[in-house]
């Protein structure tokens, strides 16, 4: 893997290639696009400290759509993209399951075995989406977002991913949560593990997040992304703004607000939507 990092790390930074270094250059590419179908590459990876961005492989996406010369890829609905990224092919050993009606998952996605998807939505390259995880209908996961194990994401909702700067942390969302329909996560967001966020929420990394439990507000930091707890439950919101016109004129600003951790209710709640998931698996 070193070796690999090494030759697309050297691929990236040179401008100009000889017809016979860009034939060697798709080699590499080809190798390193199945590695991320296969989810042992990832452009984030989980450390002790915390999740640390892998900037070499958003290089390889990177190179990849620089190598890559538009085509005709149509197949049942005209399709014109870059070589390099056809659809990802799945078979039926794969488990994943696929409603027809316009869904698209680009090549260089990892989709795990046991998640459903429900059309249409778009799953971008570099993304990853953990085992049993419901991916609903008009949904987004954009490019090196990284979706956990069993999570819910509903119709609607966009996950933003990020390639460039290459140092620049996706939307992460850990294991086994809730994401409600018609939210928006964006600019690094992370959400820890088992949180629930309601329908409507939208967040990006300079989104201020208001704790009403524990009484703070959670603002991201220079060199760490915007956190939602682990176990959170996160609704729209607004508070009052306190200039003389805003005052005068009662607005306000929306804000995402934690009014609660997950509790027997919240529980019920979810316990209802894996319910549903299994629902969608069987039907």
């Amino acid at each position: 893997m070193r070796q690999l990092e090494a030759t697309i790390h050297s691929l990236f930074q040179s401008k100009k290639m000889k017809a016979e270094e860009e034939r060697e250059a798709r080699q590499h590419i080809e190798i390193f696009l199945q590695l991320l179908d296969e989810g042992s590459l990832r452009p984030v990876i989980k450390e002790p400290g915390g999740w640390k961005v892998n900037s070499w492989v958003k290089e390889g996406i990177l190179l990849a759509f620089r190598l890559g010369v538009v085509e005709d890829m149509s197949r049942h609905f005209p399709f014109y993209d870059k070589s390099t990224f056809p659809l990802k092919t799945i078979a039926l050993k794969d488990k994943v399951r696929i409603v027809p009606g316009g869904t698209s998952i680009r090549k260089g996605a990892y989709v795990a075995p046991g998640v459903v998807i429900m059309p249409p939505a778009y799953i971008n390259t570099g993304a990853y989406v953990g085992e049993g995880t419901l991916i609903d209908s008009h949904a987004l996961i954009g490019s090196c977002a990284q979706i956990g194990s069993f999570c819910h994401i509903s119709a609607g909702s966009q996950i933003g991913g990020v390639l460039e700067p290459v140092n620049a942390r996706p939307v992460i969302v850990e294991d086994d949560v809730l994401i409600g329909g018609n939210c928006g996560l964006y600019e690094g967001v992370q959400v820890g593990r088992r949180a629930v966020v309601a329908a409507g929420v939208i967040m990006t990394g300079s989104t201020p997040l208001y704790d009403i439990p524990r009484g703070i507000v959670i603002r991201s930091e220079k060199e760490s992304a915007l956190m939602i707890p682990e176990g959170a439950v996160v609704i729209p919101g607004s508070r009052p703004l306190k200039s003389e016109f805003s005052q005068e004129h009662g607005l306000q600003a929306y804000t995402p607000i934690i009014v609660k951790y997950r509790d027997e209710k919240t529980e019920a709640s979810v316990a209802l939507e894996e319910a549903l998931r299994d629902g969608y698996a069987l039907c």
